[in-house]
């Protein structure tokens, strides 16, 4: 068995879940996971000193790659989560991604799409989103957010409430973006593109998706 490890937000529901369900029908692989305090707010940069515990925790169980799988990247900027990256492999000597960088990679890959961004957030932390996508070259083309700040809220949006939002987006856009590792959207990614007819960039499933490919998986 090849372990696959995940670093997640310490109040987060979702990351777990949602990992192990994309992992389930993978052969020869066992997802792994440490948590990290997060605190209150949106500070301007990561918990090095903390990222880098769970890190450390996480190479005793000798991973093909590390990925921290939360979403913060896309508020404080790409810079932040590159740095973290290149940290945690000096640290551990294991390659690591994180969700925002998946991000990049996927928003190029698929030729720069018009998107549709839904979130859970409020409306000050959703003003600072967008802002970075767009210093990112990230267009969005609408938004909707359901005006919430708990985390805990966040993991018990229900599922109705994010596939309307889903619909009330899919008509001005080419591709949705669910952005917050801690919202159950990607639990929902079947009925989600099924419903719209448009691909789900989901920032915890780019959370799997950066953790399969750097482990070759």
């Amino acid at each position: 068995m090849t372990p696959l490890a995940t670093i997640t937000p310490s109040a987060n529901w979702v990351v777990e879940a949602t990992t192990i369900a994309a992992l389930r029908n993978v052969p020869g692989v066992v997802p792994v996971f440490s948590r990290t305090p997060v605190p209150d707010g949106v500070p301007e940069a990561h918990d090095i000193p903390n990222m880098l515990r769970a890190a450390e925790l996480l190479a005793a169980a000798r991973p093909a790659a590390i990925i921290w799988n939360g979403s913060k990247g896309g508020v404080i900027g790409l810079e932040h989560d590159r740095d973290l990256c290149v940290r945690i492999t000096e640290a551990t000597g294991i390659p690591a991604g994180t969700s925002a960088l998946e991000m990049e990679r996927a928003y190029t890959g698929m030729g720069q799409p018009r998107l549709g961004v839904m979130t859970p957030y409020d409306d000050a932390y959703t003003a600072r989103l967008l802002a970075t996508f767009a210093r990112q070259g990230w267009q969005v083309a609408a938004e909707d957010h359901l005006g919430l700040s708990d985390n805990l809220g966040f993991a018990s949006v229900p599922e109705e409430a994010i596939l309307a939002q889903a619909c009330r987006l899919a008509p001005h856009c080419d591709a949705l973006c669910a952005w917050c590792t801690n919202y159950p959207s990607g639990l929902l990614e079947r009925e989600i593109e099924a419903e719209t007819g448009l691909p789900l960039l989901d920032a915890t499933l780019l959370g799997v998706a950066a953790l399969r490919r750097i482990a070759g998986v």
